[in-house]
């Protein structure tokens, strides 16, 4: 016959070990200004803000300066107290930090977020011996051989071997970067297969 301690004992062991299976079993929540897990993913910080970009600007415990809004032509957006500011060229971290500076100006301590809720500016142009030559409108990070794929490929009298992306640097110099479409494809080589810059123009002779 079982004695009484040993089956108290069973109990113990077999109560420690539910709870923990339920403790490692309940999904992980946050809530705002919690640690986030260190399983998840890492925010992309370095896509650069273009024209036409839609960006949710958040200013928390203030929903008057609180608003969705679209990076003008010029590269500015508009916020109340702040008027014109330039939104362009920077990281959405970038422009947080300028708002939550400008802002500190009316106000203690502001807390400004900058989410990019839609990537607008990010246009790229495929010209010459292509089926559907054109702009494209994309989303994301696009290689020239996704280009020429969106493009509809080749014509029959193209020559592959020696398209040229051009590309404006910083100084507004246009620089010519040669794609040996050939090259690229018969030796496998991603290196070689370049990813295209906003403003980018591929060329195929």
């Amino acid at each position: 016959m079982t004695s009484k301690p040993f089956v108290i004992a069973l109990a113990l062991v077999a109560g420690a070990g539910a709870a923990a299976h339920a403790q490692q079993a309940s999904p992980v929540s946050t809530t705002p200004g919690s640690p986030v897990p260190a399983s998840a993913p890492p925010a992309i910080t370095d896509y650069v803000i273009g024209p036409e970009d839609l960006l949710q600007i958040t200013v928390w415990k203030n929903e008057s300066l609180s608003r969705e809004l679209a990076v003008r032509p010029d590269g500015k957006i508009s916020m109340p107290l702040l008027h014109d500011i330039q939104a362009a060229g920077l990281t959405p971290m970038q422009l947080q930090e300028k708002l939550s500076t400008a802002l500190g100006e009316f106000m203690p301590n502001p807390e400004v977020s900058v989410t990019v809720t839609d990537v607008r500016s990010y246009r790229i142009s495929v010209l010459g011996e292509v089926v559907k030559p054109g702009v494209l409108q994309l989303k994301s990070d696009t290689t020239v051989l996704e280009a020429l794929a969106l493009a509809g490929g080749f014509r029959d009298f193209a020559s592959p071997s020696k398209i040229v992306i051009l590309r404006k640097n910083g100084d507004g110099q246009t620089h010519k970067i040669p794609f040996n479409y050939n090259r690229v494809v018969k030796d496998n080589r991603a290196e070689g297969n370049v990813t295209l810059k906003s403003g980018d123009v591929v060329v195929v002779p």
